[in-house]
């Protein structure tokens, strides 16, 4: 097919040398960065729906032990900030809408006002946190980076979710800000045990893949 003569002139005009225009590379660009940040944040709501698998530990005063803190600790150390954010708080949606996925097979908007509610919010500003840091701290190397992750997570996945598990715990049992406090001193060796393990396989990670970044939100 022969095209008009104008058509073709203005054509090379604009392009002479065929090649894709700026624009359109980086629409392109755009388009398979968007869809890969999609595709994470699916993946890690996921794995916290597998850690959900393992069976918790029930205590006293409400709220368990699980392995689902590890998750929110992965999440935003490799995702970064707001990619962590937004996997936990996809999780969390499906858990609102009544998908059994917390350990227990429990789900609904009920858990969110149990005594362990308080947890589940801090969650998502937990990984929040945890990629925050992480971004400031991506120049790392070797045990440099191990303890960059280390203490993203103990920051992140314990310091700023128990301030949200102790105010929640305390509005919710009706205990003072102390008592709760207290309480939550039995999670803390498991949850430097995870942030170990977080930091282990975040190592792991940048030593398999040396591309993925840890300062991209």
């Amino acid at each position: 097919m022969r095209w008009p003569r104008g058509w073709a002139d203005s054509s090379a005009a604009q392009n002479p040398t065929n090649t894709p225009s700026p624009n359109r590379v980086m629409t392109t660009t755009g388009s398979i960065t968007s869809s890969r940040s999609l595709s994470y944040i699916a993946l890690f709501a996921a794995l916290m729906a597998v850690f959900g698998l393992i069976p918790k530990v029930d205590l006293p005063f409400g709220v368990p032990i699980t392995l689902q803190s590890l998750g929110v600790m992965l999440a935003g150390c490799l995702l970064g900030s707001r990619r962590g954010f937004f996997a936990i708080a996809l999780f969390l949606l499906a858990v609102a809408l009544g998908l059994p996925l917390l350990p227990g097979g429990r789900g609904g908007l009920a858990v969110f006002v149990a005594p362990a509610g308080g947890f589940l919010f801090g969650w998502m500003f937990g990984a929040f946190a945890c990629g925050l840091l992480m971004r400031r701290m991506a120049g790392a190397t070797g045990k440099g980076l191990l303890a960059a992750a280390f203490f993203a997570s103990v920051v992140g996945g314990i310091v700023v979710v128990y301030a949200f598990g102790i105010v929640g715990l305390s509005l919710i049992a009706h205990m003072s800000l102390t008592q709760a406090a207290l309480a939550m001193l039995v999670f803390i060796p498991g949850d430097l045990i995870k942030c170990g393990i977080c930091a282990m396989l975040v190592q792991t990670v940048m030593r398999g893949m040396p591309s993925w970044r840890l300062d991209r939100d």
